[in-house]
């Protein structure tokens, strides 16, 4: 993809500014030093705050302190997934450049919401929450090369939260959906 203009947010919140500069999921991993995520594409956390909330002042099942807030640049391309999860805090998705990034969520209810993350036909969204506790997975919209995107959990992230399902349990749960998950399962 080539961008005659493209601002992202570096280190220490400097603007970068590419001008008629080929971007490629490679450049993007390197610049920003993105890591494989055991869910599927690359991240790299950005933020973690130094205040923390402790573990008395936490609803249940969150066992320990967790910090305020937490902040990732994440990275999906073409042929790759984020393999249905779930996290017991809610994660604010907030799109920076590429293609659009869908966002499939199984809602506690049972109900099924689909984001759209990006700039798309006269109805851009560039950012989105899933709520706490709901399965989701994301892939890069058909016909895209790579959608680069952050994410803001408060409480903070900690893997101590984080859920991959299992395709067959989660089927049972959400039969209407089971072609779905099975596509965005692990």
């Amino acid at each position: 993809m080539v961008y005659s203009r493209l601002f992202g947010l570096g280190n220490a919140g400097v603007i970068l500014i590419y001008l008629n500069m080929q971007i490629t999921v490679q450049h993007l991993v390197n610049h920003f030093q993105l890591m494989p995520h055991p869910e599927g594409g690359y991240y790299k956390e950005t933020y973690r705050s130094s205040g923390f909330i402790h573990e008395n002042a936490l609803p249940d099942p969150f066992v320990g302190k967790r910090h305020f807030s937490t902040a990732i640049y994440f990275l999906l391309e073409r042929g790759n997934f984020s393999a249905f999860h779930r996290i017991r805090s809610d994660e604010l998705w907030h799109f920076y450049t590429g293609d659009p990034l869908i966002i499939h969520v199984l809602n506690p209810d049972g109900s099924y919401t689909k984001i759209q993350l990006g700039n798309r036909d006269n109805d851009p969204c560039f950012q989105a929450m899933v709520p706490a506790g709901a399965w989701f997975a994301s892939e890069t919209a058909p016909g895209g090369q790579f959608s680069f995107v952050g994410c803001t959990v408060s409480p903070g992230f900690d893997f101590a939260d984080f859920e991959l399902a299992e395709s067959a349990s989660l089927m049972a749960d959400f039969p209407d959906h089971a072609e779905l998950i099975g596509r965005l399962c692990r």
